[in-house]
């Protein structure tokens, strides 16, 4: 084994172990301690996360920082993990953005000049675009560490008409149309709440919360398909040409949306409570190119939505 090589293949040993002494790493390689040693300082000066302590239990560390070891990349493999970069392009904020900035400016910088420039067309010719909000989520990494850790947190919550403190246990975290979103269990509901990360105002407290005491998903995956196949309502509304064009820019609704080949279509599935409100909100400015058949609990959450903001633009009636 080439010097190289024993490198690479030692930050691979010591990423898995973490803790390990010269005499272990010595053995395993069949070299002697002071080739480790020398290796080891090698490693360091190319900026290695390493510390060591002294005495009879010590022995070399990793710091929480770790160097992961190289790995070989493809052409249509480095264009691939830009491209992927690129749907994220347009988000305000993300649970690591100087991270990924970080290190697309190393990998680029590490390829050469052909693929830089190919990747760069890549870049001027793609684009995932979604709205800008004008939404800030400065807590979005903690809550998404809290996920990660199986942390509950006590936050403040701004909602639409009021503000509160809550204990919350996250599941994960989704984006869509520009907002993130975290599913969490509400110890104040009792149940599982969709919470905006953009209007979680304060993180009070953060702890670690008894493994099995809350009934939460363990995946994010498993959540949303636990939602989709939630059918609390079935839900029928009718559309014009018009309505079937705007529907498919809805995510949710496009996926329940049948055409007809003599122009129009209707949206005919299953939602769960928790969609009622957002489907009225998003159904208001269809206007007459939307008519709902049925549940008859969005035909009026619309009727009082219309009245509300008739009685807001024609007070004087």
């Amino acid at each position: 084994m080439s010097k190289a090589e024993r490198l690479i293949e030692m930050m691979i040993t010591i990423n898995a172990k973490r803790d390990f002494t010269v005499g272990e790493l010595a053995k395993e390689f069949s070299v002697s301690k002071r080739t480790i040693l020398r290796d080891l300082q090698e490693l360091e000066q190319a900026g290695f996360p390493l510390y060591s302590e002294v005495g009879a239990a010590g022995g070399y560390h990793i710091l929480k920082e770790r160097i992961l070891p190289p790995i070989a990349f493809s052409e249509s493999e480095a264009k691939a993990v830009f491209f992927a970069c690129q749907a994220l392009q347009y988000y305000r904020d993300l649970p690591f953005e100087q991270e990924t900035i970080s290190v697309l400016k190393k990998f680029l910088n590490c390829l050469p000049l052909d693929i830089q420039n190919s990747i760069t067309q890549i870049q001027n010719k793609v684009v995932f675009w979604i709205p800008d909000r004008h939404c800030d989520s400065p807590l979005l990494k903690p809550i998404f560490l809290a996920a990660i850790n199986r942390h509950a947190a006590t936050i403040r919550y701004s909602s639409t008409y009021s503000e509160s403190t809550r204990t919350m246990i996250p599941i994960g975290l989704y984006a869509m149309n520009g907002l993130w979103y975290c599913p969490a269990y509400c110890t104040t509901a009792n149940q599982i709440r969709v919470f905006r990360v953009d209007r979680i105002k304060e993180i009070i407290e953060e702890k670690p919360y008894p493994k099995g005491k809350y009934p939460i998903p363990l995946s994010i995956q498993e959540y949303l398909e636990e939602t989709e196949e939630r059918n609390d309502y079935h839900m029928k509304i009718r559309l014009t040409d018009i309505g079937v064009k705007r529907c498919e820019s809805e995510c949710l609704l496009a996926s329940g949306l049948k055409t007809f080949p003599t122009g129009g279509g209707i949206i005919d599935m299953q939602i769960n409570h928790a969609a009622l409100e957002w489907v009225a909100d998003c159904l208001l400015p269809f206007g007459s190119n939307a008519a709902v058949l049925e549940p008859v609990e969005l035909i009026e959450l619309m009727q009082q939505k219309i009245y509300e903001l008739h009685r807001h633009y024609c007070k004087s009636e």
